[in-house]
């Protein structure tokens, strides 16, 4: 899915992450904390999500406020990763400018033999988000770019009111 974030002066920025699950409390994905997105979400926790299938001519608009996910959901998370992907977000200061492909490597390699077992913690900051949605948005396209789009926003009260919008 793409993952819009915006800096507190409201500069944006979008990039694509993977959604790792969704249930009554929202749309969680997983990253560094200290990343780009992470940095900006601690300064604006507003997001926006969309999610594209171009040849069923279907996408999901998502809108909300952001919060971490428990340390507990983290570490379940992290611990059910493949090993390579674990070590990758132990070594990892994602975002930030590094010297060569080999440091990246050699901190690797490093953090292999400190945990011959290969089971590295889970980094204290890396963890999930999860996106409590105030709006969301359905569009399927249709002939003629007579799209059907139908707009769900959340009350005071915890229920939706549902628009039908025009294409």
């Amino acid at each position: 899915m793409t993952l819009a974030t915006a800096t507190k002066s409201g500069k944006p920025s979008a990039r694509m992450v993977l959604l790792k699950g969704w249930d009554e409390r929202g749309f969680v994905f997983y990253t560094n904390y200290k990343s780009r997105k992470g940095r900006e979400l601690a300064q604006n926790p507003h997001a926006a999500l969309v999610l594209f299938w171009q040849p069923l001519e279907r996408q999901i608009r998502i809108t909300g406020r952001v919060k971490k996910v428990s340390a507990e959901e983290s570490d379940a998370y992290f611990h059910g990763r493949p090993l390579g992907s674990r070590f990758s977000a132990a070594v990892s200061k994602q975002s930030s400018v590094i010297a060569s492909r080999e440091v990246l490597l050699e901190k690797l390699k490093k953090l292999e033999e400190k945990y011959p077992d290969g089971n590295p913690p889970r980094p204290i900051y890396w963890g999930g988000f999860r996106v409590d949605p105030s709006e969301i948005e359905f569009w399927q396209g249709g002939q003629f770019r007579l799209h059907d789009r139908l707009r769900y926003r959340r009350r005071r009260d915890g229920g939706w009111n549902v628009d039908r919008l025009s294409p």
